[in-house]
C-alpha cells in the first residue's frame, strides 16, 4: 500500500493573530473546540526545554486513548507570520497512530489570518492498522479537523460557542437519521417489498384509480427511498427549506390518509400520531439548520497539490 497523504486543512477566519494564537495555543481554550481530543494539559519543564503536553481523547463506552507530544519550536517572522511545530506520540495499545509530526502555520492575509495544519502519522497494528487507516480513521480525522477549524472560525467571528455548535450539529443529523429512516422504511417495506393491502386501498380511493393500485404504491414507495436517503446528504442550504416542505407535504399525506380510510385516524400507531412526530421532528430540525460547522468550508489540499 503506497503512503498516504498528510492531513492538510486550511481556513481564512476574521481575527487578529494574538487571539487566534491564544485560542489555538491555550490548552483549555483548544479542547472547547478541537473534536479530536477531550483534555490536553502541559508538564512541568525547564526554562530551556520544549513544552511537553499530554493528551486525551475519549472514544465512548468509558474508553480513553492517551499520548503525548512537545512543542518542536515557534517562530515568528519579520511579516508577522506565525509557526507552531510540533511531534506527538502514544504507547496506548488501543491508538491507531503510534508517533506522528507536523504544524500550525499562521498567515496574516487581508480581512484575518489564515490558518492551516499539516501532519502526518505512522499507524500501528501492522498491515491491518494501515488499511484501516488509509480507508477509516485518516478520513475521518481529516474530517473531524476540519470540522473543528470551521467551528473555531464561527466562535471567533461570530461568538457561537464548539459547545453549542456541536450539540446542534448532533440533534440535526439525529433529526435528519430518523426522517430518513421513518421515510426508507415505508418507502421499502409497505410499498415494495408488502404492497401492504391497506396503502393500495387508500391509493385507489384518493387516486379513483381501481386497479392500478400496486404499481402506483410501487412508485410511491420508490419515491419516498429516495426522498429519504436525500436526509443523509450534507445538503445543509437545500435541506432548511426541504424541513418546511416536509410539513407541509405531510399535512396534505394525513388528510389524504383520512379520505382514503377515516378509521385509520383512531387505529394503533396511526397516521395521525406518526406524522405528527415527523411534523414535531422537522421543527426541531428546521430550528437547529442554521450555524451548523462544516468540514466543506475548509481547504483539504495545498494549493499546486494534485
Amino acid at each position: 500500500m503506497k503512503k498516504q497523504r498528510p492531513i492538510y486543512v486550511q481556513i481564512d477566519i476574521d481575527t487578529t493573530m494574538d487571539k487566534l494564537w491564544e485560542y489555538t495555543q491555550n490548552p483549555d481554550l483548544h479542547t472547547a473546540w478541537d473534536a479530536r481530543f477531550t483534555e490536553i494539559s502541559y508538564l512541568p519543564r525547564a526554562q530551556d526545554e520544549p513544552q511537553r503536553f499530554r493528551y486525551r481523547t475519549r472514544i465512548g463506552m468509558g474508553i480513553d486513548i492517551a499520548g503525548e507530544g512537545e512543542s518542536a519550536g515557534q517562530v515568528e517572522k519579520e511579516s508577522g507570520d506565525r509557526v507552531s511545530s510540533l511531534k506527538f506520540w502514544t504507547h496506548d495499545r488501543l491508538s491507531l497512530i503510534r508517533k506522528g509530526s507536523g504544524y500550525w502555520k499562521y498567515t496574516k492575509k487581508d480581512g484575518g489570518i489564515g490558518f492551516e495544519t499539516l501532519y502526518q502519522y505512522e499507524s500501528a497494528f501492522g498491515a491491518a492498522g494501515r488499511l484501516a487507516d488509509a480507508y477509516l480513521f485518516r478520513p475521518l480525522l481529516g474530517w473531524a479537523t476540519a470540522w473543528s477549524f470551521d467551528a473555531l472560525k464561527m466562535w471567533l467571528e461570530q461568538g457561537f460557542h464548539p459547545k453549542l455548535l456541536l450539540q446542534r450539529f448532533l440533534t440535526y443529523w439525529t433529526v435528519c437519521g430518523v426522517i430518513a429512516f421513518v421515510w426508507l422504511y415505508h418507502g421499502l417495506v409497505p410499498k415494495l417489498i408488502m404492497a401492504h393491502p391497506d396503502e393500495i386501498r387508500m391509493m385507489e380511493a384518493v387516486t379513483g384509480s381501481m386497479g392500478s393500485g400496486v404499481a402506483m404504491i410501487r412508485m410511491v414507495g420508490i419515491l419516498e427511498m429516495l426522498f429519504g436517503l436525500v436526509w443523509l446528504l450534507p445538503l445543509y442550504k437545500l435541506k432548511r427549506p426541504l424541513f418546511i416542505l416536509q410539513i407541509v407535504a405531510i399535512c396534505g399525506l394525513t388528510a389524504s390518509a383520512g379520505i382514503g380510510d377515516i378509521g385509520s385516524f383512531v387505529a394503533p400507531f396511526n397516521p395521525v400520531t406518526l406524522n405528527g412526530m415527523l411534523i414535531v421532528l422537522s421543527l426541531i430540525g428546521y430550528g437547529n439548520s442554521r450555524h451548523l460547522p462544516s468540514a466543506a468550508r475548509c481547504r483539504r489540499k495545498k494549493a499546486g497539490d494534485l
